[in-house]
């Protein structure tokens, strides 16, 4: 019988197919895909992709965003019920109650929203270009940031500014402790922490480096470190493997996202072959997402 990833190879080439995959997901979903990124790389890669089909292997606020990017593509994502619990701690109705409290401020949402939310923005921003996008707005500019209110005080904590936080979280990243950090150091002594802005303040505070994924495998790859404790998603731990063969890394926490695992490679096959399921966003609500959307690229 012909293996998985020669099916996946062939239909994706019948179809004219790229296959985009998170950090986060399975080992061998992450090989297979054409790119592999975190959520401003696989937003950059969607806005330029040349192809008449996006597999995309994440949760679905992330198809959500491709679909918005690339109106004239068939966006598809191989479990439409791979969600994400952030995501969904904020409505469009909960922002524009949230705006009318603060006529004159500023929204801004973590790209880790749905498109109702980004429609209601102003801005998005990824965990990767969160500090470089919110450093344009002046200082004394009333700002709503939602729904992260870690990656929100993370931020505001940099720049040295308040903003007002909804009180969403990750709730993977919200499982790390401090006394886990603690707990790593001692068995790993002189490994560099890196943990991802998601987390607690506290978590936050007892780690060597704060970064998105992507900046964690920029990190690993140019630093002279060689010994590593990460404190994120464990899918990230493959891609940082191969990346760097020669260098360790450790979990902080056995830390796994349901949703990121939902895609396996048999649902990326059967998605290419009955070209399920396909992810469409309203066009009034894409084009005013897509503003916030295209208003965080041209600042990356």
């Amino acid at each position: 019988m012909e293996k998985l990833e020669d099916q996946i190879k062939e239909l994706k080439e019948r179809r004219n197919a790229v296959i985009l995959a998170h950090n986060y997901e399975r080992g061998e979903v992450q090989d297979i895909a054409d790119f592999t990124g975190d959520s401003l790389e696989l937003a950059r890669k969607a806005a330029t992709v040349d192809a008449d089909v996006i597999v995309f292997c994440g949760v679905y606020f992330m198809a959500e965003t491709a679909a918005i990017l690339n109106p004239g593509k068939t966006v598809l994502i191989p479990d439409p019920t791979a969600g994400c619990p952030m995501a969904d701690m904020i409505t469009g109705a909960q922002l524009r109650e949230l705006k009318a409290k603060h006529p004159g401020a500023a929204a801004v949402c973590y790209v880790n929203s749905t498109a109702d939310v980004k429609a209601e923005c102003d801005i998005c921003v990824t965990s990767g270009n969160a500090e470089k996008v919110m450093s344009r707005f002046p200082k004394d500019r009333e700002i709503l940031f939602v729904p992260d209110q870690h990656l929100g005080s993370h931020i505001a904590d940099k720049l040295g500014v308040k903003y007002v936080l909804w009180p969403g979280y990750c709730p993977t990243h919200a499982r790390l402790t401090a006394k886990q950090i603690a707990d790593a150091r001692a068995a790993h002594h002189g490994a560099t922490v890196m943990v991802h802005p998601e987390c607690p303040r506290e978590v936050r505070d007892a780690a060597d480096q704060c970064l998105s994924t992507g900046g964690m495998c920029a990190y690993a790859r140019n630093c002279a470190e060689t010994e590593f404790i990460v404190g994120t998603e464990l899918g990230i731990l493959h891609r940082l493997q191969n990346e760097n063969p020669s260098k360790t890394f450790h979990p902080a926490a056995q830390l796994t996202c349901p949703n990121m695992k939902k895609t396996t490679l048999d649902k990326v096959r059967d998605s290419l072959l009955n070209m399920e399921t396909r992810v469409v966003v309203p066009e009034e609500i894409a084009s005013r997402a897509k503003r916030a959307i295209d208003a965080m690229l041209a600042v990356s």
